[in-house]
């Protein structure tokens, strides 16, 4: 089966290349034969105003686009400062650094996805040819 309705465009994948849940969610993709766009979350991380509208895509609150198991996570302690922080700081700090997202962030302007389930990704994008 092919993604659902993919309109031509490719998706767009926020990726880190050192991730193996990245590396394998992008070759569950490209089984598919779905067009990608990688960017590297390091080096070109979303922006405030693009992270606002795909946290709304996604309906998952803020704090689960967070990766708590990262260094930069447990460096800046933000398990404990998370709790009280306005959502529009929590958006700010996402911004500033792509390796606190969670990956990878995969969307196609109207569903986003992130992190790598396989139900989730055949749910949303398409299941793998077998």
């Amino acid at each position: 089966m092919s993604p659902k309705d993919p309109g031509g465009k490719p998706l767009k994948v926020y990726y880190h290349a050192a991730c193996g849940t990245c590396r394998k969610a992008i070759g569950h993709l490209k089984s598919l034969d779905v067009p990608l766009e990688l960017v590297p979350l390091k080096e070109s991380p979303p922006s405030e105003e693009e992270l606002r509208q795909l946290i709304a895509q996604s309906g998952l609150p803020v704090r689960k686009w967070f990766n708590t198991s990262g260094e930069a996570y447990r460096s800046m302690g933000l398990k404990e400062r998370l709790e009280g922080m306005p959502e529009e700081e929590q958006i700010a700090l996402l911004a500033g650094n792509g390796m606190l997202i969670k990956r990878p962030v995969v969307t196609d302007g109207r569903s986003v996805t992130v992190g790598y389930r396989e139900e989730e990704f055949n749910r949303v994008w398409g299941v793998k040819a077998e």
